[in-house]
């Protein structure tokens, strides 16, 4: 009888990298899945509102946020009684004078404007839903030179962020890089 033996065999490169191309793969299609389920979510038709304080100092953004407190009372009676979008821009068209007056009463003499535009939003994440960038129906509230930090809500759906998170930076990092990376050190 032979005696058993080992048969080698070259592993090629392509072996090697298998597991690194699968993975990229499975990521690919979690994207595909993800965008898929989300592409309706951001409606071409959202209106948004946007208040911007004078300044970042901290009594400015107490004016802000008291102005916030007030008003979102009035906007948010105003969606629930609407059913379309075209029901919700009349309501909010009643509700101008008295939003305006509100925050002019809050301001502490700072010069106050609302008005309807069209305006850039940046991109912003709300669970799986991505909002893109992109140049909304808003309405834009602006307490004195409206150079502060701002609080922002997508009235349909109804999606509000506060100043803060618009400013925060998140380092970015690539999961498959920095291991790629890790093999190497």
């Amino acid at each position: 009888m032979l005696p058993d033996y080992e048969i080698k065999r070259k592993t090629t490169i392509f072996e090697k990298m298998m597991p690194f191309i699968e993975f990229i793969i499975v990521l690919i299609m979690i994207q595909s899945v993800l965008t898929l389920f989300t592409a309706g979510a951001a409606e071409e038709d959202t209106i948004r509102f946007r208040m911007l304080a004078h300044s970042n100092a901290p009594v400015d953004q107490q004016i802000k946020m008291d102005i916030q407190q007030q008003i979102e009372p009035l906007i948010n009676k105003a969606i629930a009684s609407s059913v379309s979008t075209k029901e919700l821009v009349d309501n909010l068209a009643e509700l101008e004078s008295t939003i305006l007056e509100t925050a002019k009463s809050l301001s502490n003499g700072q010069a106050v404007s609302l008005e309807r535009t069209q305006a850039l939003f940046p991109a912003k994440r709300s669970g799986l839903v991505i909002h893109p960038q992109a140049i909304y129906d808003a309405y834009i509230l602006t307490i004195g030179s409206g150079r502060g930090d701002n609080w922002w809500c997508a009235l349909f759906p109804k999606i509000c962020f506060p100043d803060k998170q618009e400013k925060e930076e998140e380092q970015v990092t690539f999961f498959i890089w920095e291991w790629i990376k890790g093999l190497f050190d």
